[in-house]
């Protein structure tokens, strides 16, 4: 229990608000076991599938359990990962974010190194923290018993980006997606720098 609320309460809630968004689209909600050691970190946790239909063409992959784990006066953060094609290495990496989100508090702006690429054979191999641009604030904001969640956007980019971040600031990267039209679940986009 978190702030007098159990962690199923808030995972239920998460669920109700993405299956509410994604309204006609298929969605799966899978418990995600963590392994030994970490699944004690994020009890119950889950990730949501939630496959083409109506809102999105590609497949989103969403957190349920962060905020149950990390909120501060009952406001926390869940993770959407947007993708080409169903695969479990979305959610597997999506699990990570969210073991990794438990240390260090993950939030707009901040970004991630993933350790491979994100798909074999893309250039992509960061994960950087965005609102969520595909979606809106429509799935951004997520009421929870005595709180509220931001569901926030895992943007795959590129070292050279992170690099371009780190040196001109988050905005004028964005300003650079823009002017570039990026396709965000395109695994093999160029880069923007």
């Amino acid at each position: 229990m978190k702030d007098g609320v159990t962690y199923e309460e808030a995972i239920q809630a998460v669920e109700a608000h993405v299956r509410n968004f994604f309204s006609g689209h298929p969605i799966d909600s899978t418990r995600y076991d963590l392994g030994t050691g970490r699944r004690e970190a994020l009890p119950g946790f889950r990730i949501l599938t939630a496959g083409p239909g109506s809102r999105v063409d590609g497949w989103t992959y969403v957190t349920a359990g962060c905020w149950g784990a990390v909120n501060d006066d009952g406001h926390g953060r869940e993770f959407i990962l947007s993708a080409p094609v169903r695969d479990e290495s979305f959610a597997e990496l999506l699990a990570m974010v969210a073991y990794y989100h438990l240390s260090h508090r993950l939030d707009l702006e901040h970004g991630m190194p993933i350790g491979r690429p994100w798909v074999p054979g893309s250039a992509c191999d960061h994960l950087l923290i965005c609102l969520p641009y595909l979606h809106g604030p429509g799935l951004e904001h997520c009421p929870v018993p005595t709180g509220h969640a931001r569901l926030l956007w895992t943007l795959p980019v590129t070292t050279a980006e992170m690099e371009f971040r780190r040196e001109h600031g988050h905005e004028a990267l964005e300003d650079r997606f823009d002017q570039a039209g990026i396709v965000p679940t395109d695994p093999h986009r160029p880069s923007v720098v």
